[in-house]
């Protein structure tokens, strides 16, 4: 059996840590819990260099797979939305299915002699089997569509099947009506010419043609006969009584008439004139025709918010989730609605169904509405009790608003951490974002999800919009979280990047999001990194509604430290310099400020025996935290190098390009005046025979130097022999998964980047510091002195 492998081409991709392209090489990296000491994992799927041989799935060559990608949940066969997905076309690759590599195995024909007669006429056995693993292929296919179809109007309305009172507010075209034989719509239209106009039997009409079939009803609106039906209604809209007009406008959604149709334009007009005069189920089943229409109304739904706000006391359950569901729809949220909108969810929170919560949370998501904690909380109170019982698309809806109100609800997300991992191989990818993007949102790690989630994923990853690829990346990058199959996982990903690419003049916001996700954990596709810092890329950041200047920054400056050997675009340094002096404005009015870091500065400005001895700044801004530096001698004494005075800065550096070690001894020279007659050139000169290229040194307090060459590996020689700069790390829990001790990904990256650059990162963690502020100041000063003048930090000295 000859087996065809085909060589494949990933983009290049630069990794911090080295590692061997072949299997028997690999070097052991990091796990998520030890990234020093990672096992190498049997059986994980080498992706990239090689493709395992599958059975290639016999098509023919214009075959091509139509889908819609806005995919939440798991759909129904049906929908009329459809896009092309033959992602893999553009890497030159012939696309097989979602997740399945193009590789052809050939069975050879059994030999004919050695069979009777009898038996040459039934299908050879090798023939019956390829016939039985292709229906199994083309079954899990079409099971794997279904899941990722998605019909973006009717899914947010599955609430509408709970309650037979949805009927009378909503247009449902999923229930059919009698069908009428297709020679009856050509009676109708032809007896149009000899019409009186009169408005019920213009009604009559409307509804009787949209009960054609189907294909005859897509062939009325090009239709001469059916244009002058639309203006006969027209020249007579204001005769038709209110629940005629109503029939006209039910009619045209499965008529399909476009929404800038003349007809529309009329009713929308007419159904503004009569509002007042309607009943709130007129008027919401009204507002529902315009959705399925997919007609933007925004004077009509200001009417229907004002009524709704009038006969607010009368609203009944299924009119109040309607109203929201329209609301969402719309996306427009009233403001004097907000504590009326609150105060019914609760009144009702025991009495909706779980689809009507999820579809109450999607409309206050969609239409940007805030929430009160406390009704996001009570919601989700009454979720976690009943999550099994809930739909994933229901429940994809509630993250959505727990992770845009901001509600830390542990208890929803434990709930969550046992149920959703056995739904994800069937939920579609655009809800398995959802549900990761609410994880990373929240910090809150769960491995069990995770590993789910990228289990799933390559198999579904010609799927994933920009967006989706880039929400995956950040998604794990934010969690600092590396699953077992990360090659595979990750390769995946980045290749839907480069497929995805012309996405991101459109939405630049994805690029930038994807390239830190995947430079929190070590990683940068050069090809990629180069595109996003180019000039016509960052003329389209500019343009975006989005603020990404910070985003490029921590991306460029990221590249100049882990990427020695990276020779593509780089970021304007003028760029570089405004952005470092924008982040440093920020942080001296709200970072530096903050008194969990002014004590620690005080304490250790007075243990040290001066100001001069610790900075409070940021080492490197791109990464937007601030540091106290403190810098020491081999012999365990700090060094000053703190000077407030402008001149004694000005020496200060003049000094340090030229090599010279700022000792007690020179400090005091510096400020009294030389007392020997050696020159300063002539210590530069005694010093500079220890010292190593000082290009490569950070700029305190300011962006790093474009040109540093030792950033990736730092030498001794970077500053002065025999000292040891650190970098204290006053933390808090925005720095940590939710709970837990686990850093996020930019602090992660943050801390990564110090040591490369010669630091000695020293952590002063919230949960050792915090309960200390409320203490004594001796014990405060003994733990910062034990942290800076631990002996293991001297020997770093040598």
């Amino acid at each position: 059996m000859a087996t065809v492998l085909m060589c494949r081409r990933f983009p290049r991709l630069s990794r911090v840590t080295a590692f061997s392209t072949t299997a028997k090489h690999k070097a052991k990296r990091g796990s998520s819990k030890s990234k020093n000491e990672k096992r190498d994992k049997p059986g994980a799927a080498n992706t990239g260099t090689e493709s395992g041989a599958t059975i290639q799935l016999l098509k023919p060559q214009d075959y091509r797979v139509f889908y819609n990608p806005a995919a939440y949940a798991k759909g129904r066969a049906g929908s009329q939305q459809h896009v092309d997905r033959d992602s893999s076309q553009a890497l030159g690759d012939t696309f097989t299915g979602p997740g399945t590599t193009q590789t052809s195995q050939t069975f050879p024909p059994a030999s004919s002699q050695a069979l009777p007669p009898v038996r040459n006429a039934l299908p050879k056995p090798n023939r019956l089997l390829q016939q039985s693993i292709l229906a199994t292929l083309y079954k899990e296919e079409a099971e794997k569509e279904k899941w990722e179809v998605h019909d973006s109007k009717e899914d947010p309305r599955m609430f509408q099947k709970g309650r037979p009172e949805y009927r009378s507010l909503s247009c449902d075209s999923a229930v059919p009506a009698q069908t009428l034989p297709a020679e009856e719509g050509d009676s109708i239209l032809q007896s149009v010419a000899g019409c009186e106009g009169s408005s019920e039997i213009l009604t009559d009409y409307f509804r009787k043609l949209s009960r054609l079939p189907a294909e005859r009803r897509a062939a009325l609106v090009p239709d001469a006969r059916f244009s002058a039906l639309c203006r006969r209604a027209v020249e007579a809209i204001r005769l038709f009584s209110t629940p005629d007009l109503i029939h006209v406008l039910k009619a045209c959604v499965p008529l399909a008439v476009p929404a800038s149709h003349p007809l529309l334009d009329a009713c929308e007009a007419e159904f503004c004139r009569r509002a007042w005069d309607m009943s709130l189920e007129q008027l919401l089943l009204v507002a529902d025709c315009w959705r399925c229409l997919d007609r933007s109304v925004p004077s009509y739904l200001g009417i229907l918010f004002s009524y709704a706000n009038l006969h607010w006391k009368d609203l009944t359950l299924p009119q109040f989730v309607q109203l929201l569901y329209i609301i969402g729809e719309g996306r427009r949220s009233p403001a004097d609605l907000a504590q009326k909108v609150e105060s019914t969810i609760l009144k009702h929170l025991d009495a909706f169904t779980l689809e009507e919560l999820g579809a109450i949370c999607l409309g206050l998501f969609k239409s940007l509405s805030g929430m009160s904690e406390r009704v996001m909380r009570r919601i989700a109170d009454r979720v976690s009790l009943q999550m099994e019982d809930m739909s994933t698309y229901a429940l994809v809806n509630v993250l959505k608003m727990l992770r845009y109100t901001r509600v830390d609800h542990v208890p929803l997300m434990r709930q969550l951490g046992k149920v959703i991992p056995a739904r994800i191989p069937t939920t579609n990818i655009q809800g398995i974002m959802h549900v990761t993007l609410a994880y990373s949102s929240l910090h809150f790690f769960d491995e069990s999800v995770l590993a789910a989630v990228a289990t799933s994923l390559p198999s579904k990853v010609s799927y994933c919009r920009s967006k989706d690829a880039a929400k995956f990346l950040w998604s794990f990058g934010c969690l600092d979280y590396e699953p077992p199959n990360e090659e595979e996982f990750y390769s995946s990903l980045i290749k839907q990047l480069h497929t995805k690419l012309h996405e991101f003049s459109k939405f630049p916001e994805h690029l930038l999001t994807a390239l830190l996700g995947l430079a929190f954990v070590k990683r940068f596709p050069e090809e990629l990194i180069d595109f996003a810092l180019r000039e016509e890329f960052l003329q389209k950041t500019r343009g975006s509604k989005y603020e990404l200047s910070k985003d490029l920054f921590t991306l460029g400056k990221s590249v100049e430290i882990e990427c020695p050997t990276y020779q593509g675009s780089r970021l304007p340094p003028q760029l570089c310099q405004e952005l470092t002096e924008m982040v440093l404005s920020f942080a001296e009015r709200e970072i530096y400020v903050r008194p969990e870091i002014m004590e620690a500065m005080s304490l250790l400005e007075s243990m040290l025996g001066g100001p001069e001895y610790v900075k409070n700044h940021m080492i490197l801004p791109h990464t937007r935290s601030s540091d106290l530096e403190v810098r020491l001698a081999a012999d365990g004494h700090p060094i000053p190098f703190n000077f407030k005075d402008p001149k004694m800065d000005q020496a200060a550096k003049k000094l340090k390009d030229m090599g010279v070690s700022l000792t007690d001894d020179l400090i005091s020279q510096l400020v009294k005046g030389r007392a020997h007659s050696q020159s300063p050139t002539e210590v530069g000169d005694e010093a500079g025979q220890e010292r190593g290229d000082a290009a490569g040194a950070p700029c305190l307090g300011g962006a790093l130097t474009s040109g540093a060459k030792s950033q990736a590996e730092p030498k001794a020689g970077c500053w002065q022999p025999r000292e040891v700069r650190l970098a204290l790390q006053v933390s808090n829990r925005n720095h940590f998964c939710y709970g837990s001790k686990r850093l996020l990904g930019l602090h992660s990256l943050k801390r990564r980047q110090l040591r490369l650059l010669g630091y000695v990162v020293v952590e002063i963690p919230f949960w050792e510091w915090f309960p200390l502020l409320k203490r004594t100041r001796s014990e405060k000063l003994s733990y910062l002195h034990y942290k800076v003048f631990c002996p293991t930090l001297l020997t770093r000295a040598g």
